[in-house]
Formats: C-alpha cells, sequence, structure tokens
C-alpha cells in the first residue's frame, strides 16, 4: 500500500480512505499483507484464497454508501460462510454449507468482506482457546497467556489488527473473555437479539452470536447491520424498546472480589471511581443470585443442552476430539428430565433474587475475568483453570441479560484487564454508551494495534416514549384516567414518590383533585402510579393540565426521577393537607364513607 492507503483496518480510519475514493482491493492486500507478517497459522483456520476476495470484491457492484462497504472481517468456524467449510474446531466434523449465515448474509450485504473461519475451543465449549487440534491462537498481548476462548481466533486476528471486526459466540463467556485477554471490546447482545440460523449450536436457548471490535462505537455499527428478526431461527426475538438509560450502576462487593493478582484488583476499582467521575452512582450488590445461576450453567442439568448439540456425533469417537471437551459433554447425558425441570425451577427463583438487583441498579459493572491465565496453568489444570475465568460470565444468558466487555487499563506486568458491564435485555445501547465513555476515559491503543481509543460517541437513539407519575384524578380507575389511555400511554408500575412531598387537596378543582409539593422538611412518600406514554402525544397531554398543576421532575423512591404532577405551593395555602392519608385514592375512599354517613 502506498502512504494515502490504511495501515490500520478500524472503521472510522477505513472510511475516510473510502470517503476520499480509496479502493477496497488495496485493503484487502493490506490484510494479507498483515497476516502473512503476523505469522500465526493457529489464528485462521480456513482463509479465503486472496485472489477470491480481490475478484470478489472488483465483481462487487454494490453502493459505497453501504455502511460496512469494504470492512474486512473474520468468522468464528461455527458460522456458517457459503462454500467454505464449517469445522466447529473438529476436522472430522467438517461440512461445507451452500448458504452463509443470517448474521453473514446482513453484513456481506452491507458491504462488508468476509476474509475467512477462525480458530475456536472445540464446539464453542471452553474458555481457554486452547481445545483445538489446529492449535493455540497467539494471544495479541502475550505469546505465554491464552488467548481466551472460545473465540480464541476472531479476537486474537482483531487484536492483531488483521481485520476491522470478528464475528464470535457467546454462550458462557466465549465473546467477553477473549476480549479481555486481549485489550477488546466484546459485544455479547441481547440474547435472539442477532440470529442463530447458520450456527453450529453449543445450547441453544443462550447462544449468542458475538462481536470483536477494537471500539465500542465500531461493535454497534456492526451489530445494527447483524441484527433483526429472523422468522428461520425458532430463538430469535423482536426486538423489545428499551426503557431509560443508565444512572446506577452495580459494583462487587468487596467480599465478592476474586482476582488473580493485585494488579487486576487494582484496575477494577480504578474503573469504578472512574464511573463516578462520568456522573454514574455506584451501588454495591449482592451478587450471589448470579454466581449460584453461573454454577448451574456446567454444574447441573444444563449441561444436556451441549450433549444434545454434539453429544452424539462425539460418542462415535471421532477424529480430532478433544478429549477433555468430549467429556464435559459426555457428562450432559447424566441428568435426569427431573434434574433439568429441578434446575429449572431454582432458575427462576434466582431470576427473581436478580430482580432485586435491578430495583437497585440500573446495569452492573463486574470484572470480566479474575485475570489471565497462562498457557502452562491451563495445561496443569485445563478444566480448573478454565472454570475460574468464567466467574463472573457464566451467568449472563441464563438470566436474560446483555453485556459489553471493555478494556479496563493495564497490569503493570503489561497483561490487559478488562471489565464487563451487563443489563436486563434490551438495554446493549445504553451499555454502548457507558462502555463508550469508559473506554474513552481510560484511552491507549486498542488491541495491540496502534489504533487510539477515541472520544466517547454516544449511540442511543433518541427516545421515543416519556415515563409520566400520576398521583391524583389520572390513577387507574380514576375520572381523568382516559387521558392517558387516549394518550397511547400504558402503566408501567404502581410505586410511591421519595419521602420529599406533601399532599393537598385542592378547592374549586371540577373533578377533585389533588396538589403535591416538594418540602424541605417534613416530607412522606406519597403512592403514585407511573406510565409511559408516546413522545408524539406526550405534548398535547400536557397542554389540558390546567393551573396550579404542572409538570415538574418528580423522584421516585428507588431514586429515579421522571415527569410528573406538581403543584405551585401559592395554591396549597389555603388546602387541605392528606398527606397522612396515604395517597390520593385513599383520601377519596375516605371522603366517600364519610359521605354515605
Amino acid at each position: 500500500m502506498n502512504s494515502e492507503q490504511p495501515m490500520t483496518f478500524d472503521l472510522p480510519t477505513l472510511r475516510a480512505f473510502y470517503a476520499a475514493g480509496g479502493d477496497p482491493v488495496a485493503v484487502i492486500e493490506a490484510v494479507y499483507a498483515a497476516i502473512t507478517a503476523w505469522n500465526d497459522p493457529a489464528c485462521f483456520i480456513h482463509l479465503r484464497p486472496r485472489d477470491e476476495v480481490i475478484a470478489a470484491v472488483r465483481a462487487d457492484r454494490g453502493s459505497r454508501e453501504r455502511p460496512l462497504f469494504g470492512i474486512p472481517f473474520a468468522i468464528k468456524d461455527n458460522i456458517d460462510l457459503a462454500g467454505v467449510p464449517t469445522t466447529a474446531g473438529c476436522p472430522s466434523f467438517a461440512y461445507v454449507p451452500e448458504r452463509s449465515a443470517t448474521v453473514v448474509e446482513r453484513l456481506c450485504a452491507a458491504g462488508a468482506i468476509p476474509i475467512g473461519k477462525t480458530n475456536l475451543d472445540q464446539f464453542a465449549t471452553g474458555l481457554v482457546g486452547t481445545r483445538s487440534p489446529y492449535g493455540t491462537p497467539r494471544n495479541a498481548c502475550s505469546a505465554a497467556h491464552v488467548p481466551g476462548g472460545s473465540s480464541s481466533g476472531s479476537a486474537s486476528a482483531v487484536a492483531a489488527g488483521l481485520v476491522s471486526f470478528a464475528f464470535g459466540t457467546d454462550t458462557a463467556g466465549s465473546g467477553r473473555v477473549p476480549a479481555a485477554c486481549q485489550n477488546l471490546v466484546g459485544l455479547k447482545p441481547t440474547r435472539g437479539w442477532l440470529s442463530t440460523r447458520g450456527v453450529v449450536p453449543a445450547a441453544r436457548t443462550c447462544d449468542c452470536v458475538s462481536i470483536f471490535a477494537l471500539t465500542c462505537a465500531d461493535a454497534w455499527t456492526v451489530a445494527a447491520c447483524a441484527s433483526g428478526f429472523d422468522v428461520e431461527d425458532p430463538y430469535c426475538r423482536r426486538l423489545v424498546a428499551p426503557g431509560g438509560g443508565v444512572r446506577r450502576i452495580g459494583i462487587l462487593l468487596e467480599a465478592d472480589e476474586q482476582f488473580d493478582h493485585e494488579d487486576d484488583r487494582r484496575c477494577y476499582r480504578a474503573v469504578c471511581a472512574r464511573l463516578i467521575e462520568l456522573g454514574y452512582r455506584t451501588v454495591p450488590i449482592d451478587t450471589a443470585p448470579l454466581r449460584e445461576a453461573a454454577a448451574l450453567l456446567y454444574g447441573g442439568a444444563f449441561v444436556a443442552e451441549r450433549a444434545h448439540a454434539v453429544g452424539a456425533f462425539l460418542a462415535t469417537d471421532p477424529a480430532g476430539a478433544d478429549a477433555v471437551v468430549a467429556g464435559i459433554v459426555a457428562g450432559g447425558t447424566a441428568p435426569t428430565a427431573v434434574d433439568l425441570v429441578a434446575d429449572q425451577h431454582r432458575l427462576a427463583v434466582l431470576r427473581r433474587q436478580a430482580e432485586r438487583i435491578w430495583a437497585d441498579c440500573d446495569a452492573l459493572c463486574l470484572p470480566t475475568t479474575p485475570g489471565i491465565a497462562t498457557l502452562a496453568e491451563v495445561a496443569a489444570d485445563p478444566v480448573g483453570r478454565n472454570r475460574r475465568l468464567g466467574t463472573y460470565t457464566n451467568w449472563m444468558n441464563l438470566l436474560d441479560c446483555c453485556g459489553l466487555a471493555v478494556p479496563a487499563g493495564w497490569r503493570a506486568d503489561g497483561l490487559p484487564v478488562g471489565i464487563t458491564l451487563a443489563a436486563p435485555a434490551w438495554a446493549d445501547a445504553a451499555l454502548a454508551d457507558v462502555g463508550g465513555s469508559l473506554h474513552a476515559q481510560i484511552g491507549g491503543n486498542t488491541g495491540h494495534t496502534s489504533v487510539p481509543v477515541p472520544a466517547a460517541t454516544l449511540l442511543t437513539p433518541a427516545p421515543t416514549t416519556v415515563d409520566v407519575v400520576v398521583i391524583g384524578a389520572h390513577l387507574t380507575g380514576m375520572p381523568l384516567n382516559g387521558q392517558l389511555i387516549s394518550a397511547g400511554a400504558c402503566l408501567l408500575a404502581a410505586t410511591e414518590t421519595a419521602p420529599s412531598y406533601r399532599l393537598y387537596a385542592l378547592t374549586d378543582t371540577v373533578p377533585a383533585k389533588p396538589g403535591m409539593v416538594r418540602v424541605a422538611q417534613d416530607g412522606v412518600a406519597i403512592p403514585c402510579e407511573v406510565w409511559r406514554m408516546p413522545l408524539a402525544t406526550y405534548g398535547a397531554f400536557v397542554a389540558t393540565i390546567p393551573a396550579p398543576l404542572g409538570i415538574g421532575r418528580i423522584e421516585l423512591s428507588d431514586g429515579t426521577t421522571a415527569q410528573g404532577f406538581l403543584c405551585e405551593a401559592w395554591a396549597v395555602s389555603n388546602a387541605t393537607d392528606i398527606s397522612a392519608y396515604g395517597g390520593w385514592r385513599a383520601y377519596c375512599l375516605e371522603r366517600a364513607a364519610r359521605a354515605r354517613g
């Protein structure tokens, strides 16, 4: 490539190159030159011939305006690419698909260029990256340490600067652990947001296609192109509009910390401090329900899903089978149907317990791993070291959460440290915003490349709804509740305000209405309802509100705030204070009882 051509493959650099009229063939030539220079035969299982890729690029007549035009990417070899063998890390399992996986089809339609299929822990069973007959991909940050798995080759290809991004998969942490091991962003989307049609299953109910990228913005761009409902995937889900953003972030209690090295702890605590600097409130939380759910994934009957996926094949003792993987999968035949039902019931209990965590915070910030194991440590204890890498990751898909692994700095010995942001399903964009801001604060370079961490870019789409707190005549069953219904609002919750308000029965209002005023002292919690209203109808609704009432910010009992009805202070000077009644509904019932005599 000449001096006018890009030497790095991050999306902003390539987009600038193409905007200036650059030729994608030059990018492909640079990609193959980088792969040759990197010289790691274990990174890719199948690399498409350079001339074949260049011919496909020259034959492409699609628009340059496509969102991923000319962007080179790699694909974990349990995800189908038409005409290229899928091995899932086992040569005797290989087949050649006629059609690409849905996510690959969508990215190719968006202009991206698939380079080849990357190595993995066999059948996506492992977090170390060493369980493959094709060898162990080199960790771009330290050749003495594991690359992380199971999406080992995908992470190494991105961290080494060989491609712009790569697909992995994530059932128990395979899209996050390699990111932590190699200073990358690893996006584990809400389960079912990205189709898994064309993906060799590991545990179908938990499998996710994940994305490795240099930055949160790059990962989000790829996810937006790859996502969407797929009727051909029975586990795909229709997008649910997310709620609010992230304000409160749960962090580990010191008693729950598990780290391999004091520097891992130091980096994690430094990230928690940075979150406060960025304006978030950190809340120490008890992760016991998460830890117990994590133990169910491999320690209970759910491992039967892996036996269902590839157990029959591995039972034939095929050539190239990894003994550790075969043993784990064979263990999935031991649980009974009764065991599975018992674990399903226990998981339901843990989901309910986890809801208490989400009542106190909007997202979590956890270590991605306790540390990074050396190749020698894994060779000496392959199961134990693998299990430890999953300390903070195994629970997430079982509890239906999305996650984003983000670089968190460096240890004194030169090893990267990572954290993972997690939230309930469909909060992906909000996590990307937090992750981008955090990554920008930490700074440095991305992966093992010369690409610096960019400034944060907000990714969360503009809100389409607004939450409205009602305390009087608009409550369910009250005379003006129909105005909310007509505006398309839906009830989110019956709750209380913070104990900072007084409630008054206003005079000369039809229908009767209360007025709520915030006070500096002697306040009480007022029962209320929160309704979610389309932004398109909100203005007209507010216009119907008569004086002395108006709309302001109301603090709720959980510390969050929302728009809601407040009253001008002058109007309550001669009004009856009804704060002690326990809300407008209770006051109206008491008044009706008195009227009946």
